[in-house]
């Protein structure tokens, strides 16, 4: 039997994790990996992270655990297959199976023969249509080269100002490692929030707010159309379309797009990236793609479309799947649920399965809550407050999404709800999963379940709530009375700004129910809405019929507050 031949296009994720795999499963196969960089293997999710100072040595993200160099030499002895650096494979030819390649240091071309071959071309920062991107101190943030770069000429030109462009993922990280380095940073984004495509806007604004208080200054609903530079080809300056922002730094992040060039090329089925089946296999079935240049499909295909979401997570899960299908041991990859999380300064912020605004354009009819609490009890010294909001399908009350924001442990509470959505899990189901407790862990009532049972709640109308901004916009039409019901003290240290608030301790309401008027909307509120919604049942079974309670009380508020004997 002929020595099966794999041809691995691209060195970074998906292909170093085929290759590997699929050498461990077939050792006698012959597997070649090419990659245009010198560099291979490399964690580029670490850059932020060294130009923060978390690690000193850029080599760590190119060295294994016990600092080996991770080479195409260290590939060849420790796992078994070749690898070509500096050389770029230009045309697919199916027909023949091969593949044309250049080698970029002497510019000659040759062709590679394969029976399989694997598309692991990955994705590259996109650079919006603008001049100025070309100017010096102008970075991306994708390649080990441009975080220390950075690093470098901070220190050597006594960088000051930066600008980052773009308020996602990347930005939020490269907004903190600025910050640490000492910068003056401020962050412009085209759309309105921050995280847009991964938040919703209240959850978002509930960030922004932090963000403001660690000293970025955030530029939003504004679109960057150029940068620009003094004589010397220097940035000087980021321009929206309403302003001028000095700047002697700039980092752009505003998306990656798919290398799907190749791919198209040949003829194989393309759309916003590569389209794979569960075998990640192509419309070629020889030929496989995973990692950033290829379309996922969302774990419930019956409320979501395929989605383009670049993580090396992911592109390491379809480097297995192709290894796998190639060795004829089938473990086809289901999807993904869209999840990611982020720290930002001290924040835990993430996402998994949709948002309200995706739900919406599908057309789902769901319902939502926002829980906020501290993730231990509250007598542990590290409880810390975060949010949670949940969203579940009407019809069959299966979880469709969370969000997590806070300085509590939201990732924690975001892989539950991950492994939730991914078995299909209703809200019921996701409240009983025996989680571990214990005080310095969480509360005897884990907050993620807490969540789903206050959801539970709204679906069943037991309890009824407004969230921040719908609260907000009663109150500019002074359509509303609040009823604070928190303790003296507390209110004496923070007040909701708004005329018409009705101060009541929960203990004392049953006893003072004539004080509040029943023809007009109220609603209740505390710290995190727990006794809101005690309130609001307390007055409801009292025969107050236009009541509820502001989710996550005020400490998810991201509007104005004032702060009293402060």
């Amino acid at each position: 039997m002929a020595q099966l031949r794999v041809l691995i296009i691209g060195g970074v994720a998906c292909g170093p994790k085929t290759a590997s795999r699929l050498k461990r499963l077939c050792p006698d196969a012959d597997v070649t990996m090419i990659e245009r960089d010198s560099l291979i293997s490399y964690g580029a999710c670490g850059l932020p992270y060294y130009v923060e100072g978390e690690f000193l040595n850029i080599n760590a993200l190119t060295h294994t655990q016990v600092g080996l160099p991770r080479t195409a030499d260290f590939f060849q002895r420790t796992k078994g297959f070749k690898v070509i650096t500096r050389t770029e494979a230009i045309r697919i030819h199916r027909d023949k199976k091969t593949v044309a390649v250049k080698h970029l240091e002497t510019g000659e071309t040759s062709e590679l023969p394969y029976d399989k071959l694997v598309l692991a071309t990955g994705g590259s920062a996109f650079r919006p249509p603008i001049p100025g991107l070309d100017l010096k101190n102008v970075w991306f943030m994708t390649h080990p080269e441009h975080a220390r770069t950075l690093v470098e000429e901070i220190k050597a030109q006594g960088l000051e100002t930066a600008v980052m462009v773009g308020a996602g993922l990347i930005g939020m990280e490269m907004a903190e490692a600025l910050i640490q380095r000492g910068l003056n940073v401020t962050m412009v984004e085209m759309v309105d929030q921050i995280l847009p495509g991964i938040l919703d806007k209240d959850i978002a604004a509930y960030v922004q707010t932090h963000l403001e208080d660690n000293d970025v200054e955030l530029v939003l609903g504004e679109r960057v159309v150029g940068l620009d530079g003094d004589e010397a080809g220097r940035v000087t300056s980021v321009r929206t379309d309403r302003r001028a922002i000095p700047a002697d730094c700039v980092v752009v992040a505003v998306g990656t797009r798919p290398n799907d060039e190749l791919a198209k090329a040949a003829g194989l089925f393309c759309d916003r990236g590569i389209l794979v089946n569960e075998n990640c296999q192509t419309s070629d079935p020889d030929i496989y793609a995973g990692g950033d240049c290829v379309v996922n499909r969302f774990i419930n295909k019956t409320v979501a479309q395929p989605m383009y979401v670049p993580l090396g997570s992911t592109a390491n899960k379809h480097g297995r799947t192709i290894a796998n299908h190639i060795a004829g041991c089938q473990t086809p990859f289901p999807g993904i649920n869209g999840t990611g999380v982020v720290k930002a300064f001290d924040y835990t912020v993430g996402r998994t399965g949709l948002t309200e605004t995706m739900a919406r354009r599908l057309g789902i009819d769901y319902a939502s809550i926002v829980w906020g609490g501290p993730d231990r009890p509250h007598y542990m010294k590290k409880a810390r407050y975060f949010l949670i909001k949940m969203l579940a399908d009407k019809r069959d009350r299966k979880v469709l999404g969370v969000q997590v924001a806070g300085a509590g442990d939201g990732a924690k509470r975001l892989d539950v709800a991950a492994s939730t959505i991914y078995y299909g899990g209703t809200l019921e189901d996701l409240a009983d999963i025996d989680l571990a407790y214990a005080p310095p862990f969480s509360p005897p009532i884990d907050p993620i379940a807490v969540c789903a049972h206050v959801l539970s709640n709204k679906m069943d109308g037991i309890a009824r709530c407004l969230n921040v901004y719908e609260t907000k916009e009663r109150m500019d039409r002074k359509e509303v009375i609040l009823l604070d019901v928190r303790e003296p003290d507390e209110n004496k240290m923070l007040k909701m700004a708004y005329e018409r608030v009705v101060h009541i301790p929960l203990g004392e309401l049953r006893e003072r129910l004539n004080e509040i008027p029943r023809d007009t909307d109220i609603i209740t509120f505390c710290k995190i809405s727990l006794r809101g919604y005690e309130a609001q049942r307390i007055l409801q079974a009292a025969g107050f019929d236009r009541v509820w309670f502001m989710e996550g009380g005020h400490e998810a508020w991201p509007f104005e507050l004032d702060y009293l004997g402060m």
